[in-house]
């Protein structure tokens, strides 16, 4: 997460270039013996759809079954299954995975018994193509298949498995392959959703993903920073970008994942410029998320859905963030007016109670990147004055909640087990980016404190983003709960009479770290 998560551009050149430029050069000024050569010499480039490139833009190519195939599919195994909810949880699903290699007929079975997959639905095909960026790093070809499915009935459980000619999940011998899912009641019930940002991959981001899955989460929120691919980010020609690690991640995420809808937006490191303009064109490839955001096609990590009596709202910081802005004013402010419309929608929604918004940059943090002031001058006026009533972020790879939060200044503090009120008392921030990527610390003098281990400090030396892009120093009295560990947010909203978010924070061995509630006045 450093300044310019770029790959093979020299510093003097990234560090003043906009994300659109980044992509320019990769794609026109990078040396034809590391781009285009290796581009025209694998299968999955040019060759192969008769000279269009597979990979360009937030469209990616779908490739008819006809040309796809290039092994026998009997021994080709489906990997890194990963699910969505569409615009409506109730009745949309999008099943989403991966094959090494290009097959034939790829397609979902779905039914209401794991023995009766009657039905049938063909798969899209997205092809990746990612040519040599990096020294020592192979050109790779990468298959993602999507099927979305609608008219789902609420509060019911399907059962799934996704094949392709030769590999019909079906058969007997292939029943381990079948997964499920539920979808979103009918009327709201008392459910349970997870969160957190920059995983990575690592033993302890898949000791986070088995922990979530013993919450039995209704969904998963992932802030941002999902894999790094692109791991350094420092905009220097060392740079490395290894899309091989999205094989990773997915493989490692499909135990949770495949029953969990995994609902991603995006940080930094998933600007990955040789896709598209904006660099989300490998997004789009590999995840499908819902469409009703300001720009679905261009911008896939701004949407928003509605679970129970809990409407959630994505949206991608890197549009507005000062500390790194490679894609700063991308979506010329749509993004900003289309939240002011959403979070209006949301409160005068009958049924909703809360309303959650999770995204990368911190709004409100002391560790290592602090808070972005892009951000507070964009959202901070729309959160408030649509009383949001939780904000969930990632950046920092530590566990970090504020008071509630009131115009700047602490509205009430809120330690370990209070109770809180955003119709009076302002908005509580969590930073939970502590999901497995190499933790980050506090400052100097600074002490953890969480549930068990209370260090209050009365005020916090800290910073702020500014336009310039400068630090601006701060001194903050809203900083609550600390953590310097792997964890994860469960969430559980109950609905009825006296409605509430119920907010834990566990720890990778399962301890609780913090814990509080909130209660809207009606």
């Amino acid at each position: 997460m450093a300044d310019t998560p770029r790959t093979g551009i020299p510093e003097q050149i990234a560090r003043r270039m906009t994300m659109a430029e980044q992509h320019e050069y990769l794609r026109t000024k990078l040396s034809r013996r590391r781009v285009i050569a290796s581009s025209a010499a694998t299968v999955g480039g040019a060759a192969l759809l008769g000279g269009a490139s597979p990979a360009y833009a937030g469209f990616p190519t779908l490739l008819p079954s006809s040309v796809t195939a290039r092994v026998d599919g009997s021994l080709v195994a489906p990997f890194g299954r990963h699910l969505a909810f569409g615009a409506d949880p109730k009745t949309q699903m999008r099943i989403s995975w991966q094959v090494p290699f290009a097959v034939k007929g790829p397609y979902v079975r779905v039914g209401l018994k794991p023995w009766e997959l009657s039905r049938k639905i063909e798969a899209e095909v997205r092809a990746l193509h990612t040519p040599s960026l990096s020294r020592k790093l192979p050109a790779v070809d990468q298959f993602y298949l999507h099927v979305g499915l609608d008219g789902l009935k609420p509060a019911t459980t399907y059962y799934y498995g996704v094949g392709h000619d030769g590999f019909d999940p079906a058969d007997a011998s292939r029943l381990s392959t079948i997964g499920s899912f539920r979808t979103a009641p009918e009327r709201p019930e008392t459910f349970v959703f997870t969160a957190f940002g920059d995983q990575g991959v690592s033993y302890d981001a898949l000791a986070n993903d088995q922990l979530i899955l013993g919450q039995n989460p209704s969904f998963h929120l992932h802030a941002g920073d999902i894999c790094y691919a692109d791991s350094s980010g420092q905009g220097k020609e060392s740079d490395t970008y290894d899309a091989r690690v999205w094989d990773q991640f997915l493989a490692q995420t499909e135990s949770v994942a495949s029953r969990v809808p995994w609902m991603v937006t995006t940080g930094n490191h998933d600007m990955e410029a040789w896709y598209s303009p904006n660099g989300y064109g490998g997004q789009s490839a590999r995840w499908s998320l819902p469409e009703n955001g300001p720009d679905a096609k261009n911008a896939p990590g701004i949407y928003s859905f509605t679970y129970g009596n809990v409407g959630v709202v994505a949206l991608d910081a890197n549009d507005v963030s000062y500390e790194i802005p490679a894609n700063k004013g991308y979506t010329d402010g749509a993004q900003s007016a289309w939240l002011d419309k959403r979070l209006g929608e949301l409160r005068r929604q009958a049924g909703i109670d809360f309303i959650v918004v999770f995204f990368h940059h911190c709004v409100y943090s002391t560790s290592t990147h602090a808070s972005d002031g892009g951000v507070r001058d964009a959202w901070l006026a729309l959160f408030t004055r649509h009383q949001v009533d939780l904000v969930i972020n990632g950046h920092n790879h530590v566990y970090e909640r504020t008071d509630a939060i009131k115009g700047g200044e602490v509205g009430k503090p809120v330690p370990v087990g209070a109770s809180t009120d955003p119709t009076r008392d302002g908005i509580v921030y969590v930073t939970a980016g502590g999901a497995g990527k190499d933790l980050y610390g506090f400052g100097p003098g600074v002490k953890d404190s969480y549930e068990g281990n209370v260090h209050d400090h009365d005020h916090i030396v800290s910073f702020h983003w500014t336009k310039s892009r400068l630090p601006d120093p701060d001194t903050v009295e809203w900083s609550r709960v600390r953590y310097t560990g792997f964890s994860f947010l469960a969430v559980e909203a109950e609905a009825g009479t006296s409605p509430s978010l119920k907010v834990s924070a566990l720890a990778e061995s399962g301890e609780r770290v913090d814990y509080f509630e909130i209660r809207r006045s009606r």
